[in-house]
């Protein structure tokens, strides 16, 4: 899920300020901007950051900034040179003005590097402090969006849960106009004295038990349940798992929309089909 860390620490006279952006991810994707001088804790900083932020596409920025006295720096002369040489060429050959080839060179990366590209120990675990920080920040704000998730998933299922009560308030109802407008349609169609009702009532029976809704609408029930039950649990990876909750919910969805011949009972189950799918959309930030 998405998030935002920013921590800055100052020891003698350097600040160390990291940045954290988080952006939401199904697998762990980290990019690392580093100075030289922490390439030598580039893997230990790695797996901090994995363990603690698990997934996300995670952007990390940490920068050393000196503070107060000007940076001891030192020139590559060699790499200076080089570059000079190929440079002056250029703009001999294209008749160009040379006069701030210099200064221009000066500016290209690496030319001029700090003196010191080494931190001490104690630097080091101010910057590891530095670190935890700006992880818990960005966790912080992962954990508000979570409750958030919990909150919408939460409604969505509960919606879910009241129209099927409004469906269930209209089975008998619904088994009753069926039932009429088969004896209507019979007495339209069929001289009445050569009907045998007992057949036409066994039939009838064995017809509205094939249309009964209570069987899905119990599974129904028990999967908004258990999704509650899911979503209260302390396990960190459980979107799998909803996510397939889901589908069953969808699933008892359909085949109460293809048994019903209601009108009304139709228009619940589009309402519930679209409570589901905005529930889905939101199923995909958790991990």
């Amino acid at each position: 899920m998405t998030g935002y860390g920013r921590s800055e620490q100052t020891i003698q006279e350097k600040v160390f300020v990291v940045e954290l952006r988080s952006l939401n991810g199904k697998q762990f994707d980290l990019l690392l901007k580093l100075p030289p001088q922490l390439k030598p804790y580039e893997f230990e900083i790695r797996n901090h950051l994995s363990e603690s932020m698990i997934r996300g596409s995670v952007e990390c920025n940490i920068s050393i900034k000196q503070n107060g006295a000007s940076r001891p720096s030192a020139i590559n002369i060699d790499l200076a040179s080089a570059y000079y040489k190929q440079l002056k060429s250029l703009a001999d050959q294209m008749e160009a003005d040379d006069a701030q080839l210099l200064a221009s060179i000066l500016r290209l990366p690496e030319v001029v590097a700090a003196s010191s590209e080494i931190i001490t120990e104690t630097e080091w675990q101010v910057l590891k402090t530095t670190l935890a920080e700006a992880v818990a920040m960005i966790n912080k704000h992962k954990d508000d969006e979570g409750e958030a998730l919990e909150k919408e998933l939460l409604l969505r299922i509960s919606n879910i849960e009241k129209l099927q009560t409004s469906v269930m308030e209209l089975e008998p109802l619904r088994k009753k106009k069926i039932r009429e407008n088969l004896l209507k349609l019979l007495e339209e169609h069929a001289v009445k004295e050569s009907v045998d009702m007992n057949r036409f009532e066994q039939e009838m029976i064995y017809y509205l038990e094939k249309i009964d809704l209570t069987e899905e609408q119990v599974r129904l029930s028990n999967h908004c349940s258990y999704f509650r039950t899911l979503l209260s649990e302390k396990e960190i990876s459980k979107g799998r798992k909803l996510s397939f909750l889901l589908q069953e919910i969808g699933r008892e969805i359909n085949t109460t929309g293809s048994k019903a011949y209601d009108a009304t009972i139709q228009k619940c189950v589009v309402e519930m089909k679209d409570e589901l799918e905005k529930a889905k959309e939101q199923v995909l930030n958790v991990l």
